[in-house]
Parts: structure tokens; sequence; C-alpha cells
């Protein structure tokens, strides 16, 4: 089988047709919505993996890419839902600040529950995202793009890559 890669409007409906996150915590555990700030966010932020199992990801490694949203703020029926697709390991990305937390405003740029930037399903297989990887394919779409020593591989194509390989052996 394939995958299944949503970004944006696209996650969205990944999250309200029920694909994510699948499995236990389905549509009716999960939503997302309005942000907290009751305004547009558009800036870029920066991810890390949170999952070792999603096709279209490397763990142990940050993303960023902007935002470009009113409505993304991921939210779970109760605090359990959250632990337990923490558990699963299908809390694929979350907002991160320079100390590493994931709930502060602006890096989480939506009051999305435990900074929740991105899910995958239980297998690894089907991802979906609120940041715009697909606005970051080159080095030089990065606003710091001028500034960077040694840029890493663009978070777009990062993520391409990923999936080809993963596919690729399959």
């Amino acid at each position: 089988g394939g995958g299944l890669f949503g970004v944006c409007n696209g996650f969205q409906v990944l999250v309200k047709a029920g694909l994510l996150p699948g499995g236990s915590a389905g549509r009716d555990q999960i939503t997302v919505t309005y942000n907290d700030s009751a305004k547009f966010e558009a800036r870029w932020v920066r991810m890390e993996v949170c999952t070792d199992h999603c096709a279209f990801l490397k763990p142990g490694t940050f993303l960023e890419a902007p935002v470009d949203h009113a409505e993304g703020k991921v939210v779970t029926a109760n605090p359990e839902v959250a632990e337990r697709l923490a558990q699963a390991g299908q809390i694929a990305l979350r907002y991160v600040d320079a100390e590493g937390r994931h709930d502060r405003y602006p890096a989480n740029p939506n009051g999305s529950e435990g900074g929740i930037a991105g899910l995958c399903d239980p297998t690894g297989r089907v991802f979906g995202l609120m940041p715009h990887l697909e606005d970051h394919f080159t080095p030089t779409q990065h606003p710091l793009w001028t500034r960077h020593e040694a840029l890493d591989l663009p978070a777009g194509l990062a993520v391409l890559q990923n999936a080809v390989q993963y596919w690729g052996s399959a």
C-alpha cells in the first residue's frame, strides 16, 4: 500500500474524515479548530519529530516551515486521548521553541494541545500537519537563508525524500 499526506486544509480534512489519527482515537476524539489568538497566524515555526514510525519523518530531527492559518488548533476530547496518541507514536510533530517547550505562543501559533503540529495514523502511512512543508523545498525559501552557515535539507524536501526511501525499500 501507499501513503497519504495532507497539509493545512488537507490535514483538517484527514482529521474530519477520521483518517487521522485513525485507530481507537477516531473522528469523535479529536478536531481542528480556531487559533487561541482568534486571528490569522502567518510566520515560520520550528517543529520536533516525535515519532519513530511515520514513513514521512526521520526520528530525532527538527523541521522548519511556515504556518498560514486561522483554524489550526488541534484539540482532543480529553487528556487521555492525547496521552494514548503520544504513547502510540501518533503525535508526529510538535511545535517547539528554543527552550524545547511545546505549549508557548508564538512558537505554538494556534494553541494546539501539547503543541501538536502533525499526526500520523497507526500504520505510519497516513500523515498530516498544519505547517506548509510545500513552501520549503529550496534553501532560499527560508527567510533566514542568507544567515545560515550550513542549511539542513529543506523540510519539505526532507519529508518527500523520507517517503521515497520508505516506499522504495518496501
